[in-house]
């Protein structure tokens, strides 16, 4: 999930041309941490039943612990943007990596207490990447392609979200140890980490910058959440989120398999198709908003269709689709849960964008840390601690689709941002 986009440098803040090279290998490495961190973040839905047994936790208690990521992603999305402004790319960006690499080795240790930390961790250290990636690109890129540059990035994030699901539950069912898996995943973050030190070009920020009260990083925001535009942003967008990163990647596998009755793996690959879908979703309802100038069309377009998708999935037989269809039809239209992220920028003063988007993935994640164990509680509510029907899971999921239609009434109310609008509203 992106965090907070700094503002592109204007052409005579550009670095000097010999030097962007050197931009863009670190933020191709930038790019292969953000893929890993969304991996981490996807992971656990694939290992439910050995996570459950590891920790003696219950389905509620295991929600929380997953849930944890989601606290600290959502503060550091405000930390991170302002730090990367304040101290650059190669001190911030590898922070932010060995951060992440300590909490994935943390998680894989077997102990309940650790893997608390260390999920904690991991929702720190994930904040970083994005930020991170888009950082270099502006300094990498030309104005003329940043954009394929920040739509390269977020797909990489999604395809890391997929094999975080596909590919991990291949290794651990047959390959390696989960342990192992997370431990191991935790030496390749670091040493990633590493590399983006070493290779990412030194800045040197003014003495008046370097100097000013921490504090002073945070001003921005006061402009923005003065805004009520902003926290109809967040909500939306929060709401659409929810399908996926509590529904998709953290029940989604479960669901399938005592639901719909679905083979284990094949339950992970019709899970994975999600994230896969979001690859398609978000640069193409983007796209589609710039191509006809208005924003609201397309984000209330991309509601129906995930409303009646998630509809389709929690109340109508397995096998009334043929298999994928409904998954990567959920992805791609949960896509316009990107669409507030430019609403956002465009209802707030240009010298604050940055800040508007730190503030929007804040609201974002917080929603999502706040619905992660009260969901798990629900879901442990209606199971009495047995295993979970059809039933009760349309039953819990239909909050779900009620929060995707509660999005679609928030959203109109926002104000119409795109260049081909005559009038707001």
């Amino acid at each position: 999930m992106p965090s907070p986009l700094q503002p592109v440098p204007s052409p005579s803040q550009k670095p000097a041309v010999a030097n962007q090279n050197a931009y863009i290998v670190a933020w191709f490495l930038c790019l292969v941490f953000y893929w890993l961190q969304y991996s981490t973040r996807s992971a656990p839905s694939v290992m439910v039943g050995e996570l459950v047994s590891a920790f003696g936790l219950t389905t509620v208690g295991l929600g929380s612990l997953l849930g944890l990521y989601y606290y600290t992603y959502s503060l550091c999305s405000i930390v991170s943007g302002a730090a990367v402004d304040r101290w650059g790319a190669k001190y911030t960006i590898t922070f932010g990596a060995l951060v992440l690499a300590t909490g994935t080795c943390l998680f894989g240790w077997g102990n309940e207490w650790l893997a608390g930390l260390g999920r904690l961790m991991q929702g720190a250290g994930s904040a970083f990447a994005f930020v991170g990636a888009v950082y270099l690109a502006a300094r990498g890129f030309s104005r003329q392609h940043l954009a394929t540059a920040v739509g390269v990035t977020q797909c990489a994030g999604m395809m890391g979200g997929a094999m975080g699901q596909s590919t991990v539950a291949w290794l651990i069912h047959g390959v390696l140890n989960w342990h192992f898996f997370w431990i191991d995943t935790g030496g390749l973050i670091a040493l990633v980490g590493v590399f983006i030190f070493f290779l990412t070009p030194g800045e040197h920020k003014s003495a008046t910058a370097a100097h000013r009260p921490v504090g002073s990083m945070f001003a921005p925001y006061r402009s923005v959440l003065s805004n009520p535009q902003s926290y109809l942003c967040g909500l939306c967008s929060g709401l659409l989120f929810l399908p996926t990163t509590v529904g998709s990647m953290t029940w989604g596998i479960t669901f399938l398999t005592q639901s719909w009755h679905i083979g284990y793996h094949e339950a992970v690959m019709r899970a994975a198709m999600v994230p896969v879908g979001w690859m398609v979703g978000c640069p193409a309802l983007g796209y589609l908003t710039d191509r006809i100038g208005r924003r609201k069309p397309v984000l209330l377009g991309g509601i129906v269709v995930m409303a009646l998708t998630v509809a389709a999935i929690i109340y109508l037989p397995g096998n009334t689709f043929p298999p994928y269809i409904l998954a990567f039809v959920l992805g791609v239209s949960s896509g316009a849960a990107m669409i507030p992220y430019s609403i956002i920028k465009e209802v707030n003063a240009d010298e604050v964008k940055g800040s508007a988007t730190g503030a929007i993935n804040f609201l974002v994640f917080v929603m999502s840390a706040i619905a992660s164990p009260l969901f798990a509680a629900f879901l442990q509510h209606l199971g009495h601690g047995q295993a979970l029907t059809g039933v009760q899971f349309s039953q819990a999921f239909s909050f779900g689709l009620a929060g995707i239609v509660l999005a679609g009434v928030l959203t109109l109310f926002l104000h119409e941002t795109g260049p081909g609008a005559r009038s707001g509203g």
